[in-house]
């Protein structure tokens, strides 16, 4: 082994650690003393939501070689179960009460309907941000790669899946708030939503979930699973003829994506303070795979990276210009296919080289 692919590892556990103490530490230690407000702390939380979202598409495309257009489906998903708690959140300690009328005029419903009942129990609307979500990637993996679809005609699928659902299931009256879909919570587990300690505990939620989705990523990148899932990317058909079951590997890949993508999702309904259809548009999955391609496909940090950059620089670019943004989002992906091909995380080895082949005076 080169002295370069021992250093490689190494280094990712220093950027790592570095990550966490910034994210889990620093940001929440300046907003306590006064320093970052909660609107940016808000919105660092509302970043790295969608860097799991990035993460999601990277376990996918970057380390299995399948390019899901779906994913925002599974997000949008988690945070509709989540929003349906929120919503039934009513009062100054968060308690509950039947009628709600409030919540039912908000919604233009006479009644409560029987399925959001349960949804007054957090635990029980944390279970369905795993249960739903991992039981429609569990339905449509199986059939799909049971009948051996792959390549674009399996991103075709995830994105007509992710249309289609959002059309039948949540633009239509079936009881998920139609096109405006959910807003204007005020509580959670008793605490309201507004208060900066909430704010501080909504960011920590999504920072450590986020940092152990990408330690669960670098530990299957490890094992023997790790291994397959690589092989399946750069060759399927040798995995097949290795005897091993590509389509067990991958449609356990394709839960877990899910299963991250709606956690992502369920954290950034309360800290946005808003979910609807708009977040299942096919476009918004796009956006995940320009994250991911600017960042640095099949890396771990490459789409933490990507998330938080792009989202930023759109923060800034939709106030400043705001009919230049999606043109900006398609050169920025141009640009990477084109001079960055291994994303923003391939810089230090590119400059690197750059400085390495230039003559010593």
């Amino acid at each position: 082994m080169t002295s370069s692919a021992r250093t490689a590892p190494r280094l990712e556990t220093i950027l790592l650690l570095a990550l966490g103490a910034i994210l889990v530490i620093l940001l929440p230690l300046l907003h306590a003393a006064g320093i970052l407000s909660s609107f940016t702390l808000g919105v660092w939380g509302k970043y790295l939501c969608y860097a799991l979202l990035a993460l999601s598409v990277d376990l996918l495309w970057g380390h299995t070689g399948l390019l899901s257009l779906g994913q925002a489906l599974f997000f949008t998903l988690g945070g509709y179960l989540h929003g349906m708690y929120l919503m039934r959140m009513i009062g100054e300690l968060g308690q509950y009460r039947k009628p709600i009328p409030d919540f039912l005029v908000f919604l233009g419903w006479e009644r409560l309907p029987a399925f959001w009942e349960p949804f007054a129990s957090f635990p029980f609307a944390v279970a369905m941000v795993f249960l739903i979500p991992g039981l429609v990637a569990f339905g449509f993996g199986y059939l799909a790669f049971r009948s051996r679809v792959k390549g674009v005609y399996f991103s075709i699928l995830t994105q007509a899946l992710t249309y289609a659902a959002s059309i039948m299931f949540f633009r239509n009256n079936l009881l998920l708030g139609g096109n405006n879909g959910f807003t204007d919570f005020k509580f959670i587990l008793g605490h309201r939503l507004d208060e900066p300690a909430t704010t501080r505990a909504l960011y920590l939620a999504s920072a450590v979930a986020l940092l152990l989705a990408v330690a669960f990523c670098r530990w299957l990148r490890g094992t023997k699973f790790g291994l397959v899932q690589h092989a399946i990317r750069d060759g399927e058909n040798r995995v097949l003829f290795s005897g091993y079951a590509a389509v067990h590997f991958k449609l356990f890949v394709f839960v877990v994506a899910a299963l991250i993508a709606a956690v992502g999702g369920a954290l950034y309904t309360p800290q946005v303070g808003i979910i609807n259809p708009g977040e299942m548009q096919p476009e918004k999955s796009l956006e995940a795979v320009v994250w991911v391609a600017l960042g640095g496909r099949g890396t771990l940090l490459g789409p933490v990276l990507g998330a938080v950059s792009v989202n930023a620089l759109k923060s800034w670019a939709t106030r400043a210009y705001p009919d230049l943004w999606l043109i900006l989002l398609g050169g920025i992906f141009v640009l990477a296919v084109l001079f960055l091909p291994g994303g923003l995380v391939s810089l230090p080895a590119r400059l690197r080289a750059l400085f390495s082949r230039r003559p010593s005076s």
